[in-house]
């Protein structure tokens, strides 16, 4: 970089980022203080960010009303939603903006040089010149609004974030740590919720909303990171142009004071609904919370990360397996808390009663008190270090570029300093001094410290309550009814008024000259060519050894392969099951904590889990695989192999105890991800209806998944034997010679060994058993509504063009994009108030419609059922065309780590999917017309046609609609 160039800043630090190959800056904007943070190096895939430090003093959700609102258009670029434009017509590999206790961040990466600037350009207008202080509408849109669509009424609340503020309230593992901060700092900004509370949200007014933005998001309050390969200087000259130098500097008061100490731990009880046939019992949340110091102290934090793996996270850790071991909880776990000024350290029993708090908190300081009288577990300790070590090294963020999870990182150190901005890219210095202090008592001293010694504390417990969600809403709709009833008729008429122009902003056709303003690229700037895969499949010993030729670094990343066949669903239940048990029970020479800290210490990890295959040449078919997948340095490949084996071979099903701490962990996580990504759940189950592959996985992963492991936690003395021997029959089955296979990512120099290994390990291997004879897994559609204690939908309509003869074609990614930012964003989000809406085409016709925490449910099948009319009447220029095509080609070309590379092309390899087609499909796509996209109407009717619904939702809702479905019925029975 050219420093001579940067006249409009000043360099403040300049320092060798070697952990990262990179070189960091730290600058300061001379006219009004922005801070800028620069990190050069080689990676194309670019990151500009935009921060501010936002700290609320109420639970309105002003800064994250804000994050959205800034995005909904401004000065330069004056449309409704050039988020939206953006997503469409960029290759932007990652877009987005995010609101957190106390900043909010608006982040953009792209790997093509004017894309990446146009990207920077229109989140940089955005967050400074947004069209809030023009259109009320954005606020009532984005925020909240009354709804009112007659006199009589009914009168509600609508709004994007207040209603994705009543989906994440609908999650009791979300509202206790939600709860946990709020209680542990009462007197500062984390007392508050900075996404907003629903009850709360409605206390905001228009002005306060614009105050917020004034006083806030000014450049003297600013944060600035530009990484990757770029030409800094140039980036930097734009930004002081075009922006900072227009302002000038300010002393924006948003200083986050320390919250004083406690003098003693506090004790609190709070309530969170459940539906009227779920449990009370054995349904409370129990936490021990402690604040544990400054974010700023690297070692320290990081030293936590470790004891979290080392107390609780890894299976048989102490504190975890004493607090299973009395009954204290069917699921334990805990945190570590740094993304605010003061870390702190949570211990949770989930499932557990209030009558047990006082026994929960006398055990954790009995072990603690132990732990730090006897040393702590270095072997424990030491796993912890080197496989945190290990992740950092690897960096490997999937699809989420690494100089932006790099940022988001570095933005918690700092936004509370500036002694050391970088600490977070610098971290090999610090896993080499915590492996030192190991044996110096630096773990046992941070306990005693911190988690015994530590008045700023508190204990807070979740209980559950049958009602509360009804109450709720029933004292919202009667307080809304009551002010309906107190506004006069011109006020009334007035509120309708306002209702029908808010829906007339959001109908209105964008003015072209507007749309013409967005910055897009050209289809001759995209790549024609589609990226390749790296398949090589050989033979082994008579088994598949499919081979990736990748750049790892020295990693090499290994999937071991049993092929799945048909079986019954009870036995689809046992392989879900098996995949939970399998590296987490005793094996022959180790317990089952030792197992995975000997793993951990090193290697990258073993797990297993079951992948499932589409068919391209024959949608009726999938295949199913039950996987081992494991990664390690070279060196380290044949103690690798030897950990696999000593599961494989091994293992001890025989342990119910432990088999009962496995089933009731994994019903505990599954109720909350199932309504937390009730969007996903909705998709399968209703997908399950029609497709084998769907209700395969439905029933191996899903709600059919789920009920399993309720019936058998609730029935688990009975069926105890039975668990063992299903399990060793379903291990017998699939775990065999005759199933194996081999997926393999590294360099060539180290193919040979893994060979070798492979070939030991399958010697060792049993044949296969003999089976009772195959079922095939049969499709009923159902039509379910699943009742929740939440207070928002995800509905799904599900279905399958190509079993009505049409044929999967490129011009479907499109049309994906089209609904996903255009007709179902309108509806469904815009207009509708839901947080998210999605839809998919696959090649085996597989197809969805979905809406993510929606208010409505009725409403949102009747949206559905206009998307055919929507495609027979799209109509785009060459200019939006272009776009769709622009943010399709984006989705596909996010640059790939060596392990994605792996595991796209076997993918590919096993869904029958080639090279050709692959190309054949970008050709679609590049070349698509608007007829193209026209010839679409009967694919979707086709999906349309099989009628298939699926709905995740509150009570009240789903039984507001239960005409709608076959069946009704409670999604947590327990």
């Amino acid at each position: 970089m050219d420093k001579e160039k940067l006249t409009a800043y000043k360099l403040i630090r300049e320092e060798d980022l070697t952990d990262i190959h990179s070189k960091g800056y730290i600058l300061s904007h001379r006219k009004t203080g922005a801070r800028v943070m620069l990190i050069e190096n080689d990676d194309e895939n670019k990151v500009f960010s935009i921060a501010f430090r936002t700290t609320p003093k109420d639970s309105t959700g002003v800064p994250h009303i804000l994050e959205h609102s800034v995005l909904c258009g401004s000065k330069e670029f004056p449309l409704k939603d050039p988020f939206v434009e953006l997503v469409k017509g960029s290759l932007n590999t990652f877009l987005n903006a995010m609101t957190y206790p106390d900043k909010t961040c608006y982040p953009v990466a792209s790997c093509n040089d004017q894309d990446f600037q146009n990207l920077m350009h229109v989140y940089l207008d955005a967050v400074f010149f947004p069209n809030i202080y023009q259109k009320e509408e954005i606020f009532r849109q984005e925020g909240w609004n009354y709804h009112l669509e007659k006199p009589e009424g009914p009168l509600t609340y609508n709004g994007v974030v207040y209603n994705e503020m009543k989906g994440a309230f609908s999650s009791p593992d979300d509202v206790l740590e939600r709860e946990i901060m709020n209680t542990l700092f009462p007197d500062t900004t984390y007392g508050v919720e900075s996404g907003g509370d629903p009850e709360y949200i409605p206390d905001l007014t228009y002005e306060q909303f614009l105050q917020f933005h004034r006083t806030y998001y000014h450049p003297s309050n600013s944060y600035i990171y530009l990484y990757g390969n770029m030409d800094m200087a140039e980036k930097l000259e734009f930004i002081d142009k075009h922006y900072l130098s227009g302002f000038e500097a300010l002393d924006v008061d948003s200083h986050i004071a320390p919250q004083p100490a406690f003098k003693a731990c506090r004790d609190t009880v709070k309530e969170y609904p459940v539906a009227e046939n779920e449990g009370e019992e054995d349904n409370s949340y129990l936490s021990y919370n402690m604040v544990v110091g400054d974010t700023t102290d690297n070692v320290k934090c990081l030293a936590f990360e470790v004891l979290d793996y080392a107390l609780l996270s890894a299976p048989g850790a102490p504190l975890k397996k004493a607090l299973l071991d009395a009954g204290i909880g069917k699921d334990i776990y805990g945190s570590f808390e740094d993304g605010i000024l003061q870390p702190y350290f949570t211990i949770v029993a989930k499932g557990s009663n209030l009558d047990k708090k006082e026994e929960f908190v006398s055990l954790i300081r009995q072990v603690l008190g132990e732990i730090v009288h006897n040393g702590v577990d270095k072997k424990a300790i030491l796993a912890g270090i080197n496989y945190m070590e290990f992740r950092y090294r690897e960096a490997d963020f999937g699809s989420y570029p690494k100089g932006l999870m790099y940022g988001l990182d570095i933005m918690g150190d700092w936004l509370y300093g500036d002694e050391k901005p970088f600490a977070q890219v610098q971290q090999l210095a610090v896993f080499e001094q915590l492996k030192k202090s190991v044996d110096e008592g630096y773990f046992e001293q941070l306990i005693r410290d911190c988690l015994l010694e530590n008045p700023h504390g508190a204990v807070l417990c979740l209980v559950p309550k049958k009602g509360l969600a009804a109450k709720r809403e029933k004292e919202l709709a009667d307080k809304l009814e009551n002010y309906r009833k107190s506004l006069s008729e011109k006020e009334l008429a007035e509120m309708v008024k306002r209702t029908q122009e808010l829906e007339a902003y959001q109908e209105a056709e964008e003015d072209p000259a507007f749309l013409e303003c967005i910055p897009m690229l050209k289809r001759t700037d995209i790549k024609r060519e589609a990226a390749k895969l790296t398949n090589d499949p050989q033979q082994v010993d008579g088994s598949l050894f499919l081979y990736h030729d990748v750049c790892t670094n020295g990693i090499g990343y290994t999937d071991l392969m049993f092929q799945v066949q048909d079986m019954e669903i009870e036995k689809i239940h046992y392989l879900g099951l098996l995949k939970s048990v399998l590296g987490l029970v005793d094996t022959e020479n180790y317990t089952y904590g030792a197992l995975f800290n000997e793993i951990n210490e090193n290697t990258g990890g073993i797990m297993c889990g079951v992948e499932v295959f589409d068919d391209a040449k024959d949608p009726q078919k999938f295949t199913a695989m039950f996987s081992v997948r494991g990664k390690a340095l070279y060196p380290k490949y044949e103690f690798l192999f030897s950990m696999i084996r000593e599961i494989l071979c091994t293992s001890k099903l025989t342990d119910t105890k432990r088999l009962y701490e496995i089933i009731a962990q994994i019903k505990s996580r599954a109720q909350a991800s199932l309504v937390s990504a009730g969007h996903q759940t909705a998709v399968l189950r209703g997908s399950s209806y029609g497709s084998r592959m769907a209700a395969f996985q439905d029933e191996m992963a899903g709600i059919g998944y789920y009920h399993f492991i309720e019936n058998l936690e609730k029935d688990f003395e009975a069926k105890k034997d039975e668990i063992v021997q299903n399990l060793q029959l379903v291990m017998g089955q699939i775990l065999c010679q005759e199933n194996m296979s081999i997926s393999y990512t590294g360099e060539k120099e180290s193919v040979e060994m893994v060979k070798t290994q492979f070939v030991s390990l399958k010697k060792l291997m049993a044949h296969m058993t003999e089976t009772d004879g195959k079922q095939q897994i049969s499709c009923t559609k159902k039509n379910e509504g699943f009742k929740t204690a939440g207070q928002v939908q995800y509905v799904a309509q599900t279905g399958n063009f190509v079993e009505k003869g049409f044929a999967y074609t490129g011009a479907l990614d499109i049309l994906k994009v089209a609904l996903s930012y255009d007709y179902l964003w309108i509806n469904l989000r815009v207009k509708g108030g839901a947080y998210g809406c999605m839809s998919g085409f696959k090649r085996n016709g597989e197809s969805f419609f979905v809406s993510y925490r929606d208010p409505h449910l009725a409403r949102t099948l009747d949206v559905y059922k206009g998307v055919p009319e929507y495609i027979r009447h799209f109509n785009s220029d060459e200019r939006e065309m272009t776009k769709y095509i622009i943010g399709t080609i984006s989705g596909k070309d996010v640059p790939r780590t060596p392990m994605m590379q792996g595991a796209i092309s076997k993918t590919a390899y096993f869904s029958h999917v080639t090279e050709e087609m692959l190309q054949r499909e970008r050709d679609q796509i590049l070349d698509a017309t608007v007829e193209d996209i026209h010839n679409l109407a009967p694919v979707v009717e086709a999906v349309l046609s099989d009628g298939q619904i699926c709905v995740v939702g509150s009570e009240s809702e789903v039984e507001k609609n239960r005409d709608l479905f076959m069946e009704t019925k409670s999604l947590i029975t327990c």
